[in-house]
């Protein structure tokens, strides 16, 4: 693939997938030229190589200018490897394990955004599950136990976002329709049209007490890595609700099967894990109150791929125009 002699007249753009991405999540020549309709004329500026074995993938990568990307990749060495290389689109919102391997002089895009609208619609579902005990129903049947539990509406009950992205945005959109309060948790503090209040990350202890349910889309950073500990959770009320759908590692697992078992929480929903996919040995199988989706439950596979090129070709415009890029991660920070 790699071409000898020649100067290269355009960008080369590598596409390529890790070994365990599913058809739907596929960046195929046929959907990149479906995508590139929305922008005239912007394909035939940039040369498209795709190949994903690790002999085409390091043929290509020395002439290789943006690295479009969908799951991880053994990116170790990737200056060496890759010395035109000026931008990696990431086909992932979570970027953790791409972000280590970045060099100096290289621009990393996500696709943060592409997961807002299912995302929002799970999460909304997840703390109406949560309102209305179903956790406890779904224990309750696997045991063969009648037992009858009485619950109130949504309306003027409090839900604490742990971030507020694309998804908790959402979230905090459909929790208002349903008369809720929304409180955000963020780095910042930005205030946002559809949460109540904004409060910064170091002000975890004010706010958690005030949940009737928590819901974290956070991504893995060093600073998020380990955030809801026990002494984050023992702040909850025992009434309390809790949703995962960032990162597994953001929070205390053991801490939460405790409290689960012991009634010190009425009910969980997961969809992210420490590990994944989750071992068949792991405690989390057996946990009381507690419902979990495998890492599944924000995607939109039917437009998934269609979103990421959307965000790649706009970026692409932007940069053989010389502009800034949008969804620039800070490698710094993590996202």
């Amino acid at each position: 693939m790699a071409r000898t002699g020649a100067k290269q007249s355009k960008p080369r753009v590598h596409v390529t997938h890790s070994s365990s991405i599913v058809e739907s999540q596929l960046v195929t020549s046929a959907r990149v030229r479906a995508a590139a309709k929305k922008f005239p004329g912007l394909i035939s500026r940039v040369e498209f190589v795709y190949g994903d074995d690790p002999a085409s993938l390091e043929a290509s990568l020395p002439e290789t200018d943006i690295l479009l990307l969908s799951g991880t990749i053994d990116l170790s060495g990737l200056r060496a490897r890759a010395p035109r290389l000026r931008w990696i689109q990431s086909c992932s919102a979570g970027v953790e394990k791409i972000v280590p391997y970045i060099p100096n002089g290289v621009t990393l895009t996500n696709a943060s955004g592409v997961h807002g609208p299912r995302g929002g619609e799970y999460g909304i579902t997840a703390v109406l599950m949560l309102n209305s005990r179903v956790p406890a129903f779904v224990t309750n049947q696997q045991a063969a136990r009648w037992e009858q539990i009485h619950t109130t509406p949504l309306a003027g009950k409090t839900l604490v976002l742990l971030g507020v992205g694309a998804i908790g945005a959402e979230v905090a959109r459909l929790a208002k329709r349903f008369g809720m309060r929304v409180l955000g948790v963020t780095r910042s503090g930005k205030a946002h049209k559809s949460v109540d209040r904004m409060f910064r990350t170091g002000q975890l202890a004010q706010v958690l007490p005030k949940a009737d349910f928590v819901l974290s889309t956070l991504p893995l950073t060093p600073e998020t890595n380990g955030l809801i500990g026990r002494a984050q959770l023992d702040l909850l009320p025992r009434h309390a609700g809790v949703v995962n759908l960032g990162r597994g590692r953001v929070m205390d697992y053991d801490t939460l099967m405790d409290k689960l078992g012991k009634g010190e929480l009425s009910g969980a929903v997961l969809d992210v894990f420490h590990e994944e996919p989750l071992p068949a040995d792991s405690p989390l199988w057996s946990t009381p109150n507690l419902i979990m989706s495998p890492h599944c439950a924000v995607d939109d596979e039917s437009v998934y791929v269609e979103r990421c090129l959307d965000i790649f070709f706009g970026n692409l415009k932007r940069f053989l125009a010389g502009r800034p890029l949008e969804n620039v991660v800070n490698t710094k920070l993590g996202y």
